[in-house]
């Protein structure tokens, strides 16, 4: 079996929008390195200052140097059939397969990572960066952040594991499809102790630091799926280079998880969550009754002479919501503004018939003034019971003014506000409970008389 040891440099960390600039092959036999590759490569675009800082390869230095697809034949050839070998392999491997994708090829090479085995043949290491690792270990590094200079280094270090322990080089590769995915530093036991259950992820940092919170329905699927696929590849490359390791809780639904999951990201800040923006327009919701008797619904931007039912930061999210109530308070979409024609012309046997004259006013308006009155109903105080995260327990969060209060998971049938533990007033969790709102089945939510203690934060366009 050979072994392709790969280093690249590259304009940025995302293979989606940033290019090669170099790359560096050494191919090594199981006993011995026997050819070496290395190229400058134009990535079509400038070089980054910060880039040239840490490289000494600018943009001026590439100007003649070939573009991928002229080097792509001798590279393919070059690597397939062979073990992709790199320190970080993932970051290496996604660049360069993505770089062929781009010329019609697909690179589908086993992958081995020497940060990841060094873990396991040089345990208790306080870092596994290829400087701190090849210090440790007496390997020269000729040229620091350069392509060949690092692959030497990691095919020196890659040679001294092969010869020591040749086992965890061959069980690394028959389990390469489980576990290849995983970032460098995270343990494959802890990711077997991953619960297939909803709730609440964090990922820590070596520090113990929190750097993304997430929410999932399934936590083992989801935290596989931020390092696999080509969704959010620069945030996948962050990630993979930090986490090593993760904490949970589970929530029992996926509303509370959605709730938890906003609270703690306003506790924490993690540096990978992205902070909520809020958009210079509002849309909203407004509903009137029309000459026949039916009651209407439609979607505008806000002004200052009226004052609408619901408000949104966007329209699509207004159209959501919308679609959500017509499906379960049975309306009709063209009494509700999102379809032009009748309901019959495009064969929508969803609608009882009020654009058409099938049914009447009466019986339509009191489906209408339901879903009116759940709107409203939201803003009110509210205790909504939900699914517990075990048998026999229920989740229960008090929301006032639409703005979730209190929460709490209990082994109680009764539940009251007094029982549930007070969490800071996050406007978003509004915007939750809209969303989940039409869902939520009515003997789940009880409205209660405003109490002393209650004190909505005002979101400030109602």
């Amino acid at each position: 079996m050979e072994y392709a040891i790969v280093d690249i440099e590259t304009t940025g960390g995302n293979p989606k929008g940033g290019g090669i600039t170099e790359i560096a092959v050494v191919i090594h036999d199981g006993q011995r390195v026997i050819q070496e590759y290395q190229t400058l490569i134009n990535p079509r675009m400038a070089v980054p200052a910060y880039i040239t800082g840490l490289t000494g390869i600018d943009s001026y230095m590439l100007k003649d140097a070939p573009y991928f697809e002229v080097i792509s034949d001798e590279l393919f050839e070059l690597l397939q059939g062979r073990v992709f070998v790199a320190h970080q392999v993932n970051f290496d491997f996604s660049f360069i397969r993505e770089a062929f994708l781009k010329v019609g090829k697909e690179l589908d090479s086993p992958k081995l990572c020497t940060v990841r085995l060094s873990r396991k043949i040089f345990p208790g290491l306080g870092s596994y960066s290829l400087g701190r690792i090849c210090e440790q270990q007496k390997i020269p590094i000729l040229a620091r952040h350069r392509a060949m200079g690092d692959a030497k280094a990691t095919a020196l270090l890659f040679d001294r594991m092969i010869q020591q322990k040749p086992e965890i080089i061959q069980a690394s590769l028959k389990k390469n499809a489980v576990n290849s995915f995983l970032p460098p530093l995270f343990p494959l036991s802890k990711f077997r102790q991953l619960p297939e259950s909803c709730g609440v992820y964090y990922m820590l940092n070596d520090k113990g630091k929190v750097i993304y919170v997430g929410k999932a329905n399934n936590i083992k699927e989801r935290f596989k799926g931020h390092f696999s696929g080509n969704v959010l590849p620069q945030l996948k490359q962050l990630l993979k280079s930090e986490v090593v390791d993760v904490h949970w809780q589970l929530t029992g639904s996926e509303f509370m998880a959605l709730l938890i999951e906003t609270l703690e990201i306003k506790r924490l800040w993690p540096k990978y969550n992205s902070a909520m923006k809020m958009p210079k327009t509002l849309w909203g919701l407004f509903h009137y009754q029309d000459g026949s008797g039916f009651y209407r619904f439609q979607i505008s931007k806000v002004t200052k002479n009226l004052k609408p039912l619901e408000t949104f930061f966007s329209s699509e999210e207004a159209r959501q919501f919308l679609m959500e109530a017509v499906e379960v308070y049975r309306l009709c979409q063209k009494l509700c503004g999102l379809r032009a024609v009748t309901c019959a012309v495009v064969q929508d046997t969803s609608c009882q018939g009020a654009c058409g004259s099938g049914e009447n006013p009466t019986d339509y308006n009191q489906r209408a003034e339901e879903c009116i009155n759940r709107i409203k109903g939201a803003k009110k105080e509210l205790l909504i019971t939900l699914p517990g995260r075990k048998e026999g327990e229920k989740a229960a969060c008090l929301f006032q003014g639409g703005i979730l209060a209190k929460y709490g998971f209990l082994e109680k049938d009764s539940i009251v506000s007094e029982d549930l533990e007070m969490v800071p007033l996050v406007p978003e969790t509004y915007y939750l409970l809209r969303q989940f709102i039409h869902r939520i089945p009515e003997d789940q939510i009880q409205v209660l008389e405003p109490s002393l203690e209650s004190n909505p934060l005002q979101l400030g366009f109602f």
